[in-house]
């Protein structure tokens, strides 16, 4: 039998390769493993510009598209770590690039433009305006 090797370091770091999924979770991209594989297999992780597989191996230099929701983040990766540490720790794992920064905060202030101009209700209609609502059905 092999003695197990301890690291000391509890954010284990290395420069060889990391699935990609692994190295998702350790930069706190998602919450858990199994949400990076989904994203992975719905396409929404590019490496280098082609299509990520859950098992696909990462290593420092690579550039990383991830898209959650309405956020495309473009990274670059400066290191590769298969343990989820903290979150100050996380960020030193990879480099947004300036064009995703700018991209991303120019998309989010239109959201906030379009979800300020749109009308909001101001709850259940009374009794007056369903009745307007009544006779503007009939009307047409």
């Amino acid at each position: 039998m092999t003695a197990r090797k301890h690291n000391d370091d509890p954010n284990k770091r290395s420069n060889g390769k990391v699935r990609i999924d692994r190295w998702l979770w350790a930069a706190r991209f998602f919450k858990t493993r199994s949400l990076a594989h989904t994203a992975i297999k719905g396409g929404k992780v590019e490496i280098n510009g082609a299509k990520a597989k859950p098992a696909s191996g990462l290593t420092p230099g690579d550039r990383l598209q991830v898209t959650k929701g309405q956020q495309v983040f473009e990274v670059d990766i400066d290191a590769v770590s298969e343990k989820r540490g903290s979150a100050k720790d996380a960020q030193t794992l990879y480099t947004e690039t300036e064009a995703s920064k700018q991209r991303r905060e120019r998309e989010a202030e239109a959201r906030r433009i379009t979800q300020n101009a749109t009308p909001t209700p101001r709850g259940r209609p009374d009794r007056r305006d369903r009745e307007a609502l009544r006779q503007f059905k009939q009307n047409r």
